[in-house]
């Protein structure tokens, strides 16, 4: 049996899952997926497990251990369910439909719905295949403060309050970003702060707040939004590691601080072939990023607040992986 025939088997056939599951996720509590990481490294991907060690092999199934993640009760009786039409577009859909950003089979009310610190945009391919994509996740579950362009349409960003997360040369960590976002305002002159303010208040009407700045200097007035918010929004682009060229060299993404998440390893489940461990998903991308911002900017202590960014891909990891044992992969 290949693995794709065992995947689809193991996707669709819930009882003979269910059956030989041997790794209840919910249920588990050690210290974190960044400690797992560091033990386990095995988690990564298949191609990084020893084909001799069970124990990897093992470890492999459980990279989200002591996440506080919500019950997936519901995803489960979802999935006993089975596939159901997408009320909006008819397609048929497991949990939720990727194409009209909306839940299948599952209520609004049974999911987790996190707040962000951060706005989030998310650039998609044209070509990036919505079933395969990670982004919806971060849209579904964060629907206040997430939305998905598709590529060639990108908002028009102020340079200083936005940057750009993906890897290359010039790239900043989180832990720098902040003092590049504060040093590239620094460099436009009051002239440009005062003409970027008076377009915002044309837009957006101006704010009391904005009134009773009024009588400081544009300086002091900009200054003092730079302090509380530096920052505010956050761009991730979506699409497979080959066909990510044409997005990060748009000319209306090349003067932002671009922002390399360097320490952290995929535990994606399809990966592409040639490219670091390092390369995450969309919507690893997006929670390591957050944690990160969170520890730093924040507050000293992380407390999950952005676990169940990866709910559904933690679920789903968990079935690839009951796939790969079915198969004799692992």
């Amino acid at each position: 049996m290949s693995f794709w025939t065992a995947f689809r088997h193991s996707y669709e056939c819930r009882a003979h899952i269910l059956k030989h599951w041997s790794v209840n996720i919910k249920r588990t509590s050690m210290s974190s997926l960044d400690q797992d990481q560091r033990l386990h490294p095995s988690c990564r991907d298949k191609t990084t497990v020893s084909s001799d060690s069970s124990d990897a092999c093992e470890l492999a199934k459980q990279p989200f251990q002591g996440l506080k993640l919500a019950s997936h009760e519901v995803l489960e009786n979802a999935q006993q369910k089975g596939r159901l039409k997408c009320a909006k577009c008819g397609g048929s859909r497991m949990f939720f439909c990727y194409t009209c950003c909306s839940l299948v089979g599952v209520a609004l009310q049974e999911i987790p719905l996190i707040k962000l610190p951060v706005k989030i945009d998310i650039i998609k391919h044209p070509n990036e295949t919505d079933g395969k994509s990670t982004a919806i996740h971060a849209k579904i579950l964060a629907p206040n403060d997430v939305t998905i362009y598709t590529y060639p349409c990108i908002p028009d960003y102020e340079r200083d309050k936005v940057v750009v997360v993906f890897p290359g040369p010039g790239a900043v960590s989180v832990k720098d970003m902040m003092q590049c976002l504060h040093d590239s305002r620094s460099h436009e002159s009051s002239d440009e702060r005062c003409i970027k303010r008076l377009k915002r208040e044309e837009g957006q009407g101006a704010t009391n707040t904005d009134k009773n700045s009024e009588s400081g200097t544009p300086d002091e007035t900009q200054g003092s939004e730079s302090r509380v918010y530096p920052l505010q929004k956050v761009v991730f682009i979506d699409s497979t590691w080959n066909q990510t060229n044409k997005i990060n060299t748009d000319e209306r993404l090349q003067d932002f601080i671009r922002v390399e998440l360097k320490t952290r390893k995929t535990c994606f489940w399809r990966h592409q072939k040639g490219k670091p461990d390092t390369y995450l998903s969309t919507i690893e991308a997006i929670y390591y990023f957050l944690k990160d911002y969170h520890e730093l900017y924040i507050a000293e202590e992380y407390k999950g607040e952005y676990d169940n960014l990866l709910f559904f891909y933690s679920y789903l990891h968990s079935l690839v992986n009951t796939a790969k044992t079915l198969a004799g992969k692992c």
